[in-house]
């Protein structure tokens, strides 16, 4: 009985210390996993003709060391083939296919923009009191002359059309509306405004050496030229080198020599340092090439806006008794910017999603004075053309900024646009797992996404009323944008409509192919970490590409 009785005992004490021994023990135990996201089984290996292919080709030595992912559907999205579809990859450009088609959806393809100019202005005398400010309302092709979009000849053998300084046309026209007006003087400064939303020029973990490259331009409410100038580099004895700049924003120290026709030239390359307008052009060309043009970054746009208007009411004759000058909205700290963008705000979901939800926000600052003169942007859905078919990294940037004022209480920041779009990816049903954006270019190598997030989200929107304007914006195979020297010999010729990507040593091609059978399918290839200066993973691509329309 003795022993029966210790046994009883520890038994007891053994029970006692399993359970629970307070409220708080109970409140921290690990709550159960929520459930995994159900995908489809993409078939995959070899057991298929086109698994056979892609095989062989993802064998071959100049490419096998790189990852490959790979996904292709039906346009509903039921799975045709598959490889290493849900692990993540560097998006690179093929981010822009969230961002402009998330534009059209959530903005629309009417969605206009105003560049708007504010002062106090006496009718009787024509002066202004104080500063007249030019304020920026959005528009990624103020000053600009690019829409609509038209293909340009992109053969090597032809030369460049003649460069000369942006024409400004709609910075004129605004200039015209304050003579109608009567101005004849301002007695304060010139202002680029371009606060409508925080001044962050570049996105997390862009590259600096990419910032002084158009392609890297910094992001404004007021942007013009799309926040670029042509560096133009001809040939000869001294060289070239001009900057086509409207006022004079940059010094050039050019250091450019010619070398002897068919002599291998050692390029052009630039660099300034940060805060510097000092722009050193060095390197060598040949004497029998084209003039060699560069895209360079407008440092501050804003403040580049400013002079040039600062520049054309002189010339018009009216006096300017200040300075031209930025203004700009100081960014808010956006806490573990990474841990946010993954929460979408829950009004935004709900607004998305068709319901209504409306947030108790501060009403935004207005510039003093009465609006004397304005420019309304082309609808959106012409600069979603330009974008897609020329990768135009700036643009998807202030579309996503202008998506960010749309978030429930959003000031246009980059985190409220990133989240806007990811709110709206997985409204669309795409795996949050799935994908992380921290732009809407691609630019950030820290962007991620699964090859089957992005074909899921390509068959979404073939379902809404906008996909065949936003489909047309596509680059096409042997034709037209990204796309026109791919494909020039192939049977897919004209029959492939994908956004490229490229950044480092990460490419990708995604969007919609017309197969050998007749019907449509959506592809999304995608390679990270392959081989630097080369391109055997973009001819790889486009062979696989080629092999999924012949199979299909």
């Amino acid at each position: 009985m003795q022993i029966s009785a210790q046994i009883a005992l520890i038994l007891l004490l053994f029970v006692a210390a399993m359970r629970p021994t307070s409220a708080h023990a109970q409140e921290t135990s690990p709550a159960p996993p929520a459930p995994a996201f159900i995908h489809p089984a993409y078939p995959n290996g070899s057991g298929t003709a086109l698994g056979q292919q892609i095989e062989t080709l993802l064998a071959d030595p100049s490419v096998s060391r790189a990852h490959w992912g790979i996904a292709v559907t039906t346009l509903d999205g039921t799975p045709l083939y598959g490889h290493d579809e849900g692990k993540l990859f560097r998006p690179a450009s093929n981010n822009k296919i969230f961002t402009t088609a998330t534009a059209m959806e959530l903005l629309g393809p009417a969605k206009t923009f105003d560049t708007r100019i504010f002062g106090k202005l006496n009718a009787a005398t024509g002066t202004i009191t104080g500063d007249l400010t030019l304020v920026g309302g959005g528009d990624a092709n103020f000053g600009a002359d690019d829409l609509p979009y038209k293909p340009r000849s992109e053969s090597a053998s032809e030369p460049p059309p003649p460069s000369q300084p942006p024409a400004l046309t709609d910075l004129k026209s605004l200039v015209d509306q304050l003579v109608a007006k009567g101005v004849k003087r301002i007695n304060g400064d010139i202002v680029g405004d371009d606060t409508l939303y925080p001044f962050e020029p570049y996105a997390e973990s862009w590259a600096q050496d990419d910032q002084i490259w158009g392609f890297g331009a910094p992001v404004s409410a007021l942007s013009i030229t799309s926040n670029q100038l042509e560096l133009v580099v001809t040939p000869g004895h001294p060289t070239k080198v001009v900057l086509q700049q409207n006022v004079p924003y940059y010094t050039v120290r050019a250091e450019v020599s010619t070398v002897a026709a068919g002599k291998q030239a050692d390029g052009i390359q630039i660099e300034r340092l940060a805060g510097s307008r000092v722009i050193r052009v060095y390197g060598s060309i040949a004497a029998d090439a084209h003039p060699d043009i560069e895209e360079v970054a407008i440092a501050d746009p804003a403040e580049y806006a400013a002079m040039a208007l600062h520049q054309m009411l002189v010339r018009r004759g009216i006096v300017v008794a200040g300075k031209a000058r930025a203004k700009h909205q100081k960014p808010n700290d956006p806490g573990s910017y990474r841990t946010e963008v993954l929460t979408p705000d829950p009004c935004d979901t709900m607004n998305i999603a068709g319901g209504t939800c409306t947030a108790d926000c501060s009403a935004p600052s207005t510039p003093s004075g009465a609006m004397l003169a304005s420019h309304t942007s082309a609808p959106l859905g012409e600069d979603v053309m330009l974008t897609n078919k020329v990768s135009q990294n700036l643009h998807a940037e202030l579309f996503l900024h202008n998506l960010g004022l749309q978030s429930a209480c959003g000031d246009g920041s980059t985190l409220d646009g990133a989240r806007y779009i990811r709110a709206n990816l997985l409204h669309a049903g795409v795996d949050p797992d799935d994908f992380f954006f921290l732009d809407g270019s691609g630019l950030s190598d820290h962007d991620l996404v699964a090859p089957r997030a992005t074909a899921s989200f390509l068959a979404y929107v073939t379902r809404q009323p906008w996909f065949p304007q936003w489909k047309a914006s596509l680059p096409d195979a042997g034709d037209n944008g990204s796309l026109s020297r791919r494909f020039p010999d192939s049977p897919v010729k004209g029959h492939v409509f994908a956004k490229t990507g490229t950044l480092g040593e990460s490419r990708a091609l995604s969007g919609y192919l017309d197969a050998a059978s007749g019907r449509t399918v959506i592809f999304s290839v995608m390679v990270d970490d392959h081989t630097p200066a080369t391109s055997a993973d973009r001819t790889t691509m486009d062979k696989i590409v080629t092999a999924i329309a012949a199979t299909q």
